[in-house]
């Protein structure tokens, strides 16, 4: 049975019983792991997937499984539908999704869904030939879905999409250096370019970090670190449910953010992954949320919509009624790109951070975030990336890292980075350092 199938099947086990919408996906995921540079897992798994949520005199449940012959349906729509018959009514319960057509995007490619292991092994024989005298470690992984979404108000929705990245580390004794990439077609991905990106990082620290004082300084983040701060807005600031329940730093109208920054989401853009519709089957649309620095905008499912008396920006997720809408494309952009060097080159004194790990919210008001940086810090003196730094602690508001007068340079660099965010390096006038890597 074909997604679509699967959809009507469910929908005609439920009938007059309930309002329902289902979604059902199918498709390939494999996974090639390495370490000490060999190849020592090749995981693959084909699957099908079917979700349904139903609604009863306001009352909502939803289940899922993997089963899909007949007994496995049944079980699956008589749960949901007993699950339901035990919660109290909904009273924000927006209703399912109308009919409503979605533009066809094509992020999809036949050979990456269907890949053998010999393709992923030479994605990672690249990266490690890249460089011989050191040890690699990471993962190279490809896979593709068919998606359908179907509801008893009659919306309907089809889409397919595929997904390829590389993500290893070179290790010397005393330093790492991390390498990826990201895409839709595994034809893209260089697995050498990002061996030598993680070879450069590594080899840079190799003859030892020094440890400096915490505090705050001026720094260059790469797309890594960019991402992890996009992110946090998108689910933290932009989310239309933490905006209504007073939860988020976003005032709409205001300048907020740098005047050289705009952020949007958009799944249509060429340069984005994944599909043109929601959880609730609501087509996705291009949502401007900052221009010039000013919020223009927020991310809606139906629920948020519905107490904003808006309309849903396609955006919701399951479980969304607790944590509300997400974003899935997010492009962050800056005015004046300029090449890694002339950024970094601007900097008389401060510091270069690769990559961000372990990045916890500690308040969702302020967006104050604390983490760890990994595989690569260095210390910049007059324009020139100098020695490796000891990985620090940071306690930092990402809002207020990126205000007004806190941005001094945009990357012309800008990467897909998992799968959701498209970012450029920035050079910030701030960025507080608590402590070392153990506190």
């Amino acid at each position: 049975m074909t997604p679509e199938d699967l959809c009507d099947a469910v929908l005609e086990l439920v009938g007059s019983r309930a309002e329902a919408e289902t979604s059902a996906r199918e498709g390939r995921y494999a996974l090639t792991r390495f370490a000490n540079s060999v190849i020592h897992q090749n995981v693959a798994e084909d699957n099908r997937f079917v979700r349904v949520r139903v609604v009863s005199e306001g009352r909502q449940a939803a289940a899922s499984t993997n089963r899909v012959d007949t007994e496995g349906l049944t079980r699956l729509v008589e749960s949901a539908l007993e699950a339901a018959r035990l919660r109290p009514p909904d009273p924000d319960w927006p209703g399912l999704a109308p009919p409503a057509p979605v533009s066809p995007v094509d992020h999809y490619d036949d050979d990456t869904r269907f890949a053998p292991p010999e393709s992923r092994a030479a994605v990672v024989q690249a990266f490690v030939a890249s460089a011989p005298d050191l040890l690699g470690a990471g993962y190279c992984d490809s896979g593709g879905f068919d998606v359908c979404f179907a509801n008893s108000a009659g919306q309907r929705a089809l889409a397919r999409y595929s997904h390829t990245a590389v993500d290893g580390v070179h290790r010397t004794a005393t330093s790492d250096g991390a390498g990826w990439q990201t895409a839709d077609t595994l034809r893209e991905i260089d697995g050498a370019a990002a061996g030598d990106a993680a070879a450069a990082a590594a080899r840079s620290g190799e003859s030892g970090a020094i440890d400096i004082e915490p505090g705050e300084y001026e720094v260059v983040l790469g797309p890594r670190c960019v991402a992890d701060i996009v992110g946090f807005l998108g689910a933290y600031g932009f989310n239309a449910k933490a905006h209504a329940e007073s939860r988020s730093f976003v005032r709409v109208g205001e300048r907020q953010l740098d005047a050289s920054l705009g952020l949007f989401d958009d799944v249509a853009d060429p340069r984005a992954l994944g599909i043109p519709f929601d959880a609730e089957g609501t087509p996705k649309r291009r949502v401007d949320l900052v221009r010039a620095g000013t919020v223009e905008g927020l991310l809606h499912d139906r629920r948020t919509a519905r107490l904003a008396g808006t309309e849903s920006t396609g955006h919701a997720i399951v479980g969304g009624e607790s944590f509300g809408p997400m974003a899935s494309n997010l492009f962050l952009e800056g005015l004046g790109a300029q090449s890694i060097d002339q950024v970094v080159g601007g900097v008389e004194r401060g510091l270069y951070v690769s990559d961000f790990w372990y990045t916890r919210v500690i308040d969702p008001k302020s967006l104050v975030v604390t983490g760890l940086t990994r595989n690569g810090t260095f210390l910049i003196e007059n324009g020139a990336v100098t020695k490796a730094i000891s990985n620090l602690r940071f306690t930092q508001s990402y809002a207020d890292a990126l205000a007004p007068g806190a941005v001094l340079g945009t990357g012309d660099d800008g990467r897909l980075v998992d799968s959701s965010t498209f970012v450029p390096s920035l050079r910030l006038a701030a960025w507080r350092f608590t402590g070392g890597a153990r506190g």
